[in-house]
């Protein structure tokens, strides 16, 4: 079975790299969104329903059924997937996600949503201002220094497009999550500051998927991927 990885914001395919290197077997795919760590194709206009869409396609040219498993903004998208494609996902995980009608974005989200405050906020989303924003939010060192070099400005603008387009997404995305494949789980982080174990809990009850609870940040996944890769392949096995 192929898995396939969705890393979030403002992360690439690179978050998943210890994952997979513990894993150690199977086809695992780490997808690269477009204008994260790679130019956007022409005429993609950044919207979170393009975005969806994208990584359809990626699942519809593998031919078969995959693992899909999201972190962040690429666990929104698992759900959208999931829950616009079933027949293409044998089983979904979601890390350090969460998806309901009335979501509240975090205070980052709805700045990176504000005009021209987002825009000059991405004007100082570099060097050691970067790498101190990071820090803050509790990005390991050592995964700072592998997407520094990747949040250039065609990043940047993805992010803003992405957002901006997302404002609603509760209402939109959230309100129906039915039809999602009956092999879901959610893993939440014991000290996420951005989606707290909480607002998991509710994504929990909306699809009837088990909730993990690890130790760590919002990128723990990096940080512990002996624990995730226990995690999912229990999760797989099932």
């Amino acid at each position: 079975m192929t898995v396939i990885f969705v890393h979030g914001v403002p992360d690439t395919r690179r978050l998943w790299d210890p994952l997979i290197a513990t894993l150690g077997q199977g086809d695992c795919r780490a997808l690269s969104l477009p204008g994260f760590g790679t130019m956007p194709p022409a005429g993609f206009d950044g919207h979170m329903n393009a975005y969806a869409d994208w990584v359809i396609a990626q699942i519809e040219a593998i031919g078969q059924p995959v693992d899909i498993v999201g972190h962040d903004w690429g666990g929104l998208l698992t759900l959208r997937v999931a829950h616009l494609r079933p027949d293409l996902i044998s089983s979904w995980a979601v890390l350090n996600a969460s998806l309901y009608p009335n979501l509240k974005w975090h205070r980052l989200a709805r700045l990176w949503q504000s005009r021209w405050k987002g825009e000059l906020a991405m004007m100082l989303l570099r060097g050691d201002r970067a790498r101190k924003l990071l820090q803050r939010a509790g990005m390991p060192s050592a995964l700072i220094e592998t997407e520094l070099p990747h949040i250039n400005t065609h990043m940047k603008r993805s992010i803003l497009r992405l957002y901006r387009s997302a404002i609603d997404i509760g209402p939109d995305w959230g309100t129906d999550l039915s039809g999602l494949p009956a092999r879901g789980m959610v893993i939440a982080a014991e000290s996420d500051p951005f989606v707290p174990q909480r607002v998991c809990e509710t994504l929990c009850k909306a699809t009837g998927a088990p909730l993990r609870v690890n130790p760590g940040g919002h990128w723990a996944v990096y940080e512990e991927p002996q624990a995730f890769s226990a995690t999912l392949q229990a999760h797989w096995g099932q």
